[in-house]
């Protein structure tokens, strides 16, 4: 079995798969061990459990949190992993300003006994959004200064744990920032990994757009196609993208057979890595990202990328995922000349 295919089976989106099982038996442990509810924050005590629960416990195991100074904007990184000697995979979050930290704790687990995972919060997104004055973060998101974010971002980290190269995933905004580092920087880079991959912006939302439409035209709702007509011509400079979205988000093409993502969501009220001050700014943060972001990927295209000198794994999304059109994805294995990994060879540690 080839690296990629080891890649894609790891990363297989079943992740959403939670069992969290609460054995509480003698009253005197939970009074213990949960501090009473205060309504500042009603969720402590759950969080409390989670964070037990997710605790790093291994001899060579690394569990931190710590402000990272990328490109003069100060943000949060998480580090975590049931060895060190395992190599490092960089997860890229999506949005832009979608944060996976508070959520991570769901799915991420089985990935630290292959990786050193390590999350974090692009500059103005979620608790970075915390750290630095937004007037003065403002100008500076560009896909080229979060492409330069990450790379500082791999070098701090190859330093502070003696690793030569990493892995490096991208998820849908992500997968932008993610692949501009894989074509200016492939020298760090044992291999990326785009996770709903962005190939050309503009033709993946159009495409998603006619999807949206066909399912209300088939639903026959009148309310949903009127409000959609009205965004034409679409998707222009990518300023009418949320009006899409509610629409494309309630017949399922954020979560499969749900019309909202609020299931998902609430994860981040028990995450042992967001209290209610960086609920808060994840929401304050997604939101003053995608005003200033989100027109620059009017202009987003992989088009014109030839080759790159850094091996590559597509994932594959769901059948019923608009954002991420599959004829798109389809379309970056012709485009892309890539190093591949030979058939048996294992995963590199350092």
């Amino acid at each position: 079995m080839g690296m990629n295919t080891k890649l894609t089976n790891l990363f297989r989106p079943r992740f959403i798969r939670l069992i969290v099982v609460f054995f509480v038996s003698p009253l005197a442990f939970a009074k213990a061990q949960m501090p009473s509810p205060s309504p500042a924050d009603p969720y402590a005590p759950a969080r409390a459990l989670v964070a037990e629960l997710d605790r790093i416990v291994t001899p060579n195991g690394i569990q931190e949190t710590f402000e990272a100074a990328l490109g003069g904007a100060r943000q949060v990184v998480n580090v975590r992993g049931a060895d060190r000697n395992n190599p490092i995979l960089i997860f890229i979050h999506g949005g832009p300003g979608a944060v996976e930290m508070p959520f991570a704790w769901a799915f991420q687990r089985p990935w630290e006994d292959f990786f050193t995972v390590v999350q974090y919060d692009q500059r103005g997104a979620g608790r970075s959004f915390l750290l630095e004055d937004p007037k003065k973060i403002a100008p500076t998101l560009t896909i080229e200064r979060y492409r330069d974010d990450a790379i500082e971002l791999i070098e701090l980290l190859r330093k502070r744990y003696d690793k030569r190269k990493v892995f490096l995933l991208g998820h849908s905004w992500g997968s932008i920032v993610g692949l501009s580092v894989a074509a200016k920087r492939p020298d760090l880079l044992f291999a990326y990994v785009g996770m709903g991959q962005y190939i050309d912006s503009k033709r993946g939302e159009r495409t998603g757009y006619d999807w949206t439409m066909a399912q209300a035209t088939a639903d026959n709702n009148t309310q949903a196609v009127k409000e959609l007509e009205a965004l034409e011509p679409f998707p222009g400079e990518f300023k009418t993208i949320d009006a899409e979205r509610k629409w494309a988000v309630h017949y399922g093409a954020l979560f499969w057979r749900r019309q909202d993502g609020q299931f998902y969501f609430n994860l981040a009220r028990i995450s042992p890595d967001y209290y209610p001050a960086g609920r808060k700014a994840w929401g304050d943060g997604s939101e003053f990202t995608i005003k200033i972001v989100m027109p620059l990927l009017a202009k987003a295209t992989f088009q014109d990328l030839q080759s790159s000198n850094v091996r590559f794994s597509c994932l594959k999304a769901g059948t019923t995922d608009s954002f991420r059109p599959r004829s798109l994805r389809r379309g970056s294995s012709v485009f892309l000349r890539l190093k591949r990994r030979s058939s048996g060879s294992k995963i590199p540690r350092t």
